[in-house]
């Protein structure tokens, strides 16, 4: 009988943001005039590989701590979204979808963060998958009032420690964790070469 194959991974990004911001890039910019950035130590969870590749919105959960000075550090989200290249506002463009929530100082904020990927050269396509443009929100969901903004990246090292991060679970011998890793980059390398990079 086949078992239920899932994966979980750690990633970290971080970069320029500040408050009264309403622009990521121009948040960014200056963040890091002003020294002043947002980390996002995430941790994402898919509970079922095969139903996570096979729906469209490629879903997962993800927990998450903030550091944001004015905030404080090691701040802890309510369990949040996580999409891998769920369908954008074009048909060559996906999202990859970070967002949650936390109360900082008495105040509930929604921090919504995508990485937008669109169809372009292999060198492009790179920087679109370690980019999250990223706003912080009041309230419990995207609807409320912008408070903040900026744009956190994946750096090398940050990349390296997230591949070293992958592990599959309800995997039994080196045979099953081998199939949940193909199962997860097939999906990822697939849809960068044949969606972005492939004529």
């Amino acid at each position: 009988m086949s078992r239920t194959l899932g994966l979980k991974f750690n990633e970290v990004m971080n970069g320029g943001f500040v408050l009264g911001a309403t622009d990521p890039s121009t948040g960014e910019t200056e963040g890091n005039r002003q020294n002043s950035r947002l980390a996002l130590h995430c941790n994402v969870t898919i509970d079922d590989l095969q139903r996570f590749v096979q729906d469209p919105q490629h879903p997962g959960h993800l927990a998450c701590t903030v550091d944001f000075p004015p905030f404080g550090t090691g701040i802890p989200c309510d369990p949040g979204i996580f999409n891998l290249f769920r369908p954008g506002n074009t048909p060559n463009e996906r999202w990859m979808v970070y967002e949650c929530r936390f109360t900082a100082k008495g105040q509930r904020y929604y921090l919504a963060g995508k990485k937008i990927v669109s169809k372009g050269h292999a060198a492009e396509v790179l920087q679109q998958i370690t980019t999250l443009f990223t706003l912080l929100l009041q309230g419990n969901d995207a609807s409320g009032a912008l408070e903040g903004a900026g744009t956190l990246q994946l750096g090398v090292k940050s990349i390296a420690d997230m591949a070293k991060s992958l592990h599959v679970t309800g995997a039994q011998n080196h045979l099953e964790v081998l199939k949940g890793l193909g199962l997860y980059l097939e999906l990822f390398l697939g849809e960068l070469w044949q969606t972005y990079i492939w004529p």
